[in-house]
């Protein structure tokens, strides 16, 4: 039997073949990565700061609501006319309205210049007639015409009235039409709703 023996190491054993070094990473569009970061840091700040302002808005257009001791001139929401029953008819003019609130009744008090025609169709949505309008008549009590400043003993004015309320559960209307210009009525109307 033979014995095989292995060669001694040599003393300068061959190198591995050095690795070429890589240079370091660069993206090749900067502009668009700096793009991105821009884009992701300015869409949610943007939103951001637009959410903010239209909240600060809103909450400045309640505070004035809520503030406000006199007639609002504007439209009053449509949730509002329905909940009070009052039809303002389309294309009224000067309309202004003003609501109170308390633990047991809600008011609103609403007055709008309008046509005869534009009186007969309000006044037929509540359920009455013109005719039903009680010449120098005026329902709404010198406290309710106090709270927005109404007036209805002018007797260079003329005015007539009536209160309408078209079942338990709706609100009792109570309205004053100042007839003075027959061409262009005004309209006084104060609604109650128990809460």
């Amino acid at each position: 039997m033979t014995a095989t023996t292995t060669p001694p190491p040599s003393p300068n054993p061959p190198s591995p073949a050095a690795p070429a070094q890589r240079p370091p990473h660069r993206p090749r569009h900067r502009w668009l990565a700096a793009v991105v970061v821009a884009l992701l840091i300015a869409v949610p700040a943007g939103y951001l700061a637009l959410s903010a302002y239209q909240s600060r808005d809103s909450g400045e257009d309640k505070a004035r609501t809520a503030s406000a001791r006199a007639l609002i001139y504007e439209w009053p929401s449509k949730v509002q006319r329905r909940i009070y029953d009052v039809p303002i008819p389309n294309g009224a003019a000067y309309v202004g309205w003003y609501e109170t609130n308390s633990w047991d009744r809600s008011t609103f008090y609403t007055e709008f210049r309008c046509s005869p025609d534009q009186l007969s169709s309000f006044l037929h949505e509540l359920g009455a007639e013109p005719a039903d309008l009680a010449p120098g008549s005026s329902p709404v009590s010198d406290e309710e015409a106090d709270t927005v400043g109404w007036s209805f003993d002018d007797p260079a004015r003329s005015y007539a009235g009536l209160t309408v309320q078209q079942s338990p559960e709706e609100p009792a209307v109570s309205v004053v039409v100042d007839v003075t210009r027959e061409e262009r009525p005004r309209v006084y109307v104060v609604s109650e709703a128990d809460v």
